[in-house]
């Protein structure tokens, strides 16, 4: 790739995620879809709030958490994502600065409260997400730093960003500059509901030369070409003549370009505590090392270690140096 002065340059919901613990039980009185992630307004978010058990306060968001994953296997990120002047603004803020992310867009002094992620994880590690978005549906094309876009590798946008319409068009603006400067555009599916909603957009923005790469795991891919089949699903994506990888969780992940098709291995974990996060982590790693010039196996080894990382601890950002730990694993070579 060229010079650049970011590998990766995400665009996403600047979020903080509240975790806490609890049962089936707990998700079926509140009326929770498990392991999916619905949108909440803020009266509703107060109410599950109180209604959780002892809570963990980290900073999150999809895109967010791609970014610093990518910086902390040594890579370069920049991230723009809307949040108010009030104090989970303030540490959103403050966490991902320490992360050595680059974050400069203006926070909002008026209008709703920052966003906060409500995550209820069960005993067997699956994640349940009611989100308020709040100050993230605020972000607008004027967000849109064009130096920042032209300077980053490729510009990474996470598809809850679509549900907003100002945010949909700084997306749109995001890729326009990214592809006039010859960069390239990622996006992540996020979550199958999500591509329920923005099958057509989604699909257009592949179509249209918008995009080049896509994330997605195998629900999200199931819902884009709406097929329960996961061969049937593969061959479509195929055809689109992109670079795309699909994770599978323990079955590992398939990455495809053109025809092309290859398959990599999930890492092994001891325990599966948290899977909130894995597909952000699984796209920090790969992007490491796609930026880095890897070959598309060793992206998706990388993907998968910092996948396993991430699921064996509450939160989803690394505890861990992942470069570090690449390093331990024969993957570290050119990752600087």
């Amino acid at each position: 790739m060229s010079a650049h002065r970011y590998d990766v340059l995400g665009l996403g919901n600047a979020i903080v995620d509240v975790i806490s613990r609890a049962d089936d039980d707990f998700l079926i009185a509140q009326g929770l879809r498990k392991g999916g992630m619905t949108l909440i307004d803020e009266a509703r978010a107060e109410q599950l709030f109180r209604a959780m058990g002892p809570a963990t306060i980290i900073s999150g968001g999809s895109a967010a958490n791609t970014i610093i994953g990518l910086a902390s296997l040594g890579g370069k990120g920049a991230f723009i994502g809307k949040v108010k002047a009030d104090e989970l603004g303030a540490l959103f803020a403050h966490d991902i600065r320490a992360a050595k992310v680059g974050f400069s867009t203006p926070a909002a002094t008026d209008g709703t409260a920052s966003a906060r992620c409500l995550i209820v994880v069960t005993p067997d590690g699956q994640r349940t997400m009611s989100t308020f978005l709040g100050a993230c549906q605020d972000l607008t094309e004027a967000d849109v730093d064009e130096a920042l876009v032209s300077q980053s590798a490729v510009t990474y946008l996470e598809g809850y960003l679509w549900d907003p319409a100002a945010a949909k068009a700084a997306f749109i603006k995001a890729s326009k500059i990214a592809r006039a400067a010859g960069r390239e555009v990622a996006l992540s599916l996020s979550d199958s509901f999500c591509v329920d909603r923005y099958r057509d957009e989604f699909l257009g923005l592949i179509r249209a030369g918008a995009v080049q790469i896509i994330f997605a795991n195998e629900s999200e891919l199931h819902s884009l070409y709406q097929t329960s089949d996961f061969d049937t699903a593969l061959a479509q994506l195929k055809r689109e003549n992109i670079l795309g990888v699909v994770t599978r969780s323990e079955q590992g992940c398939v990455v495809v370009k053109g025809e092309e098709a290859l398959t990599a291995p999930a890492f092994p974990v001891e325990e599966v505590v948290d899977t909130t996060g894995a597909g952000d982590l699984f796209a920090a790693g790969f992007l490491a090392g796609y930026t880095k010039g890897r070959d598309l196996g060793a992206c998706a080894r990388l993907g998968a270690l910092a996948a396993a990382e991430i699921i064996q601890h509450i939160g989803a950002r690394p505890q861990k140096d992942l470069r570090q730990l690449a390093e331990q694993n024969g993957l570290g070579v050119g990752l600087n």
